[in-house]
């Protein structure tokens, strides 16, 4: 039999949903989460909480435990660490870790997925794990984006990779050709909330076109790592910021419960469109 997969577990419905098709498959596997961002866990599944001070022991814990592949799962911002927390053992990982905690989110996960190779480990991406995740290129929602709408999401994607290439952000807002918002450190939904306090003074034709929300992975990121993911809540979002829909780089960004997804945009009069990568055919 195959070693276990364990799921590194960050905030949200991901590591749950990766849970299930675990399950599915009869897969084995454990759910490590990081300590101060709890996984979203309906099913009540049993879940095992590691300190990042001790990364080293948390290592020899999966060696324990038959893993042999491990997914990262779920949002993790860069906390601070509590220096008399640290044991032996991780304390010689830090010359590695700590200068690239100062630098963006890319890097520092680079540097966590490193060490997690270096002990041994197969990293492997969520889609390995449920592929479905990632749709076919396309519009599966009744409502379609128009040609203001693609010239907004071919805008908002410029965006993105200017701001993925200085490791800060997945995802903008554009309407009728102008920026409303950028996402950076506090997520998506805060910059749709913003969105939401200023729409009204940031499109110049009321009757225009009401936006578009685009989520992309950074340039030459590491696809097995931190991937852009939306779900019915980012539609319900993306609603109440007045857009007209949601176009995601297929691909490149998740899917959370495609069918709840795609429902929910039909029920609120959104697109979602799976839309081809900037260059491709």
């Amino acid at each position: 039999m195959a070693g276990r997969t364990a799921l590194i577990a960050g905030r949200g419905a991901l590591p749950a949903h990766l849970a299930r098709a675990l399950a599915a498959g009869n897969e084995p596997f454990v759910i490590a989460q990081v300590e101060g961002f709890e996984m979203e866990n309906p099913d009540g599944l049993p879940v095992e909480t590691f300190a990042l001070e001790r990364l080293a022991l948390l290592f020899d814990h999966l060696h324990d435990r038959g893993v042999e592949r491990v997914v990262m799962a779920g949002a993790v911002t860069r906390p601070r660490l509590d220096p008399e927390r640290i044991d032996p053992k991780t304390a010689q990982l830090l010359p590695r870790i700590l200068p690239l905690l100062a630098q963006g989110d890319d890097a520092a996960l680079r540097a966590v997925l490193a060490l997690f190779e270096e002990d041994g480990f197969t990293v492997a991406g969520a889609d390995a794990i449920a592929p479905d995740l990632l749709p076919d290129p396309g519009v599966p929602t009744r409502a379609r984006p128009g040609s203001a709408d693609k010239a907004d999401a071919a805008r908002a994607a410029g965006i993105v990779a200017a701001l993925g290439a200085a490791d800060v952000g997945q995802g903008a807002v554009v309407a009728q050709g102008l920026c409303l918002a950028v996402e950076t450190l506090p997520g998506t939904d805060a910059m749709l909330d913003w969105v939401v306090a200023t729409a009204g003074a940031c499109r110049p034709d009321p009757g225009g076109a009401r936006g578009v929300f685009l989520k992309a992975p950074k340039p030459d990121q590491d696809r097995r790592i931190d991937l852009p993911t939306i779900g019915p809540a980012t539609i319900e979002a993306a609603a109440r910021a007045g857009l007209a829909g949601v176009a995601v780089e297929a691909g490149g960004v998740l899917v959370l419960d495609p069918d709840a997804t795609i429902a929910r945009a039909d029920a609120l009069g959104l697109f979602l469109w799976i839309r081809p990568p900037c260059g491709s055919s």
